[in-house]
């Protein structure tokens, strides 16, 4: 399935408003900091040179402004512009719902004023509705490829599938499993926040829980790992977009490790604390696996036989008048079989045949 014409321009309208969105926060966070660097720093979990003013992004926002660029483009011009509005629009939903319950807490007025309070609750209500019109639009915008000239959706290769399933299913039990791990080492008072927002944490003001974020993260890596080893065709847009979280967090946590001089210490590292260290180099060589399997074109869905299409994009049980099973070759009749309804030998009288289709590719 590919989308309709109005489909992808409202697509690419409402990609264009959640990026402009996402755009204005952080040039609202570094206009605050006054710092690109500190800001960074900020963003990549750094315990030290924290700002005096608390930005109200983390280190998701920027990854979600490259996806709605890419999502944007996606709708204008991929053959997988319906997967990857879904997908936009899920992963939108996913991350942005515990604003509306986060922005409206008493405890975000004692750490940002009331009027970012109410453009943010606003910007949330907007965002939230752009993300289930992406979905809305991604679902019902769809329709079959009409002639050759339309591209099917791909799908990943074999091998990239294989990959993906491999590095995307580790990192996502991986993640899982740390969530789990947090039952046992997280104070009471501090377990509930970590999940839904509290005072207990320090939290940008439109962005997830860490555990939320994290949560969601290792659920759609399991499904797109489980999904890519049957070669879906949403198993690319959203196994690039996991990958991309997954390789910043990575990056940022490597970061942390070389900024507090942990690696050089590893082997006097606490258990916990080394097997942290290798999550981060695990998440950043995930990310970037999954990215270099899943980014290029793939290979076209053929789209089955209950489609009914050809080679190009004509039913095969009416391929100028052949009946079904007879092969005719660009146009010209197979070998002992009648061409074009007329007799095989013979001739003279009669129209003459219709000219000959262009060989798959032209």
């Amino acid at each position: 399935m590919i989308l309709t014409r109005g489909a992808r321009i409202t697509g690419a309208v409402l990609c264009a408003v959640l990026a402009a969105l996402v755009a204005a926060w952080i040039v609202r966070d570094l206009r605050a900091v006054g710092d690109a660097s500190t800001l960074l720093r900020y963003w990549a979990g750094y315990t030290d040179g924290w700002p005096r003013k608390l930005p109200a992004t983390l280190q998701a926002d920027p990854v979600l402004l490259v996806v709605y660029v890419l999502a944007l483009l996606a709708a204008l011009r991929s053959s997988v512009a319906a997967s990857a509005l879904v997908v936009t629009g899920l992963v939108t939903l996913v991350l942005r719902l515990p604003g509306l319950w986060i922005i409206g807490s008493s405890w975000t007025g004692d750490r940002f004023g009331d009027d970012l309070r109410t453009r943010a609750l606003v910007g949330t209500f907007v965002t939230l509705a752009a993300g289930l019109a992406l979905v809305v639009t991604g679902a019902a915008g769809r329709r079959r490829p009409e002639d050759m000239y339309e591209r099917p959706p791909t799908r990943p290769g074999r091998g990239a599938g294989v990959t993906a399933f491999l590095v995307l299913g580790a990192s996502g039990a991986v993640l899982i499993a740390w969530e789990i791990r947090q039952l046992f080492t997280l104070p009471d008072e501090v377990y509930p926040a970590w999940y839904i927002g509290g005072e207990a944490l320090t939290l940008g003001l439109i962005a997830a829980p860490p555990g939320w974020s994290s949560v969601a993260l290792g659920v759609i890596c399991l499904v797109v790992a489980w999904t890519a080893l049957f070669r879906a065709v949403h198993s690319r847009p959203l196994g690039m977009t996991a990958a991309g979280f997954l390789l910043v967090s990575g990056v940022c946590g490597i970061a942390r490790t070389v900024h507090n001089g942990w690696l050089e210490h590893f082997g006097e590292a606490e258990t916990e604390q080394q097997l942290g260290m290798l999550t981060s180099l695990l998440l950043a060589f995930a990310g970037a696996t999954a990215l270099l399997v899943l980014a290029p074109r793939g290979l076209e869905s053929a789209g089955g036989p209950d489609q009914g299409y050809g080679g190009h994009g004509h039913p095969q049980a009416e391929a100028y008048g052949h009946p079904r099973g007879a092969t005719p070759g660009y146009g010209y009749p197979g070998a002992g079989a009648p061409g074009y309804g007329y007799p095989q030998s013979g001739g003279g009288s009669g129209p003459p045949p219709p000219p000959a289709s262009p060989p798959p590719g032209w």
